[in-house]
């Protein structure tokens, strides 16, 4: 019976190095999206909206 070939020792630190990557950007990804929205971006798009809605959008 032919064997899977066996991975190397680089690929496998290369994987887990991905991994690692992977892991903090989703960190810093959902650090981001649970951040406060400031109240002037906020006017801002309520004024965009009230804008938007007078137009008959």
């Amino acid at each position: 019976m032919k064997q899977p070939p066996r991975r190397s020792g680089a690929l496998d630190e290369a994987r887990l190095r991905q991994q690692a990557i992977g892991a903090r950007l989703r960190q810093i990804f959902d650090d981001v999206v649970n951040e406060p929205v400031p109240d002037e971006f906020l006017d801002i798009l309520r004024d965009a909206d009230a804008r938007d809605a007078g137009k008959g959008r």
